[in-house]
This record gives C-alpha cells, structure tokens and sequence, in this order.
C-alpha cells in the first residue's frame, strides 16, 4: 500500500491556519478523496492524553508558572503520543493527515518566542521523532499586529495569546528563517491578503505538489 501524505498549516496567532486545514480537506474531496481516508489532527492535542496536555499548556494560572524547558518537554510528550498512535498509522494506511501545527511551531515559539536553543530542541526533536518530517508545510504569515487583533476578535485568549509582540515578532522570525532554509518542504502564503487570494494560494501550492491529482 502507497504511503499516506502528511500535510501541516503552519503560523502565528490570528494567521487563519484552521481556516486553511478546512480548505485543504475541502480540495482533497473535490479531487475524490474519501472522508475515511483524510484524518484531521491540531497540535497540541488529538488525542485523550495530548489533549490533556493541551489543557495545562493553554490555561492561565495564577497559581503557577510553567517553566520554558518544562512546556517544550509537555510540546514532545503530547506530539509523539499523535505521532505514534494517530499520525503514523494513518500514513501507513494510505490517508492523508491534515495538521493544524506541527513541529516548527515548536521551533518557532519555545525556540524563537522562550528563547530556547534551536539546538536543544532538536537534540529532543531527534530523539523522539527521529527522521519524520510532515510531506508539506504551508507556513501562514502574517505581522503580529494584525494576527493579534484578529485573535483577540475570537473571545478570551488563552496563555500564548497573551505574550507581548515582541514575542510573537520573534516568532515570527524563526518562521521565516526555517521557511528560507528549507522551501522544499515548506510554502509560504500571505496570510494578510483577503480570504479568496490566501485560498487561491493554497490550492496553487497543493496542485504544484501533485497532492491528489
């Protein structure tokens, strides 16, 4: 059986990369792939356990102050637990998997964002994950400024919502770097255009890579 295809929307706050995963599952049935052969996963979370690790990720405690190292090593715990029991089966079994986030978010924000080495998150990235990397990553970009104020239109924001923009601005940049060290695996759209010109790119990028054609 022909392996799966593993397809991430990467990008900051605000950026519309739940949006965009709809989409891409939108694009896939329109070229006659079947409900039961596309998964849709979000990181942190997609599983019982990794949801639960979402949970202490995301909720804002008064009480309590999640250390950087400790909230890149919850990162791992919760993204191998969907790797190992979600992701990598539905490869196997010929579907694809449709992520919103993956692991260079983890880059971007524990690394860019906490000021955590690149180095050691890759030491732990090798460790756990080893040699697997999504087939296609479409980076969302968009200047913080307008992100942060397209989240904060949703509601209440969540523990990263609330960091200053200085933090998401060097988020931001570790985005772009790894998007220039690597635009074989990664596309970048302007997340900034209107809803019809980002979608347009998307479908462009997922045609270019023959993703069910």
């Amino acid at each position: 059986m022909q392996r799966g295809c593993f397809i991430v929307v990467e990008g900051g706050e605000g950026a519309g990369k739940s949006t965009m995963a709809a989409e891409i599952v939108a694009y896939l049935r329109e070229r006659g792939v079947s409900d039961d052969a596309i998964v849709r996963t979000r990181e942190p979370g997609g599983t019982p356990i990794a949801e639960d690790i979402r949970k202490i990720l995301k909720d804002i405690r008064k009480d309590d102050c999640l250390c950087p190292e400790a909230e890149l090593l919850l990162m791992y715990a919760a993204r191998v637990q969907l790797v190992k029991t979600v992701i990598m089966p539905a490869l196997e079994a010929g579907k694809y998997v449709v992520g919103d986030r993956h692991d260079l978010s983890t880059l971007a924000y524990q690394g860019g964002g906490r000021g955590i080495s690149r180095e050691l998150i890759r030491s732990i990235r090798d460790a756990v994950l080893g040699d697997f990397y999504p087939d296609l990553t479409i980076l969302m970009d968009i200047p913080p400024e307008k992100g942060l104020l397209r989240a904060g239109k949703r509601g209440e924001l969540d523990r990263f919502e609330q960091e200053d923009r200085d933090f998401f601005e060097r988020v931001r940049k570790v985005f772009l770097d790894e998007y220039e060290q690597h635009p074989d695996r990664i596309a970048l759209v302007r997340a900034d255009q209107d809803f019809a010109a980002v979608r347009a790119d998307i479908r462009t990028i997922l045609e270019s890579k023959c993703i069910a054609g």
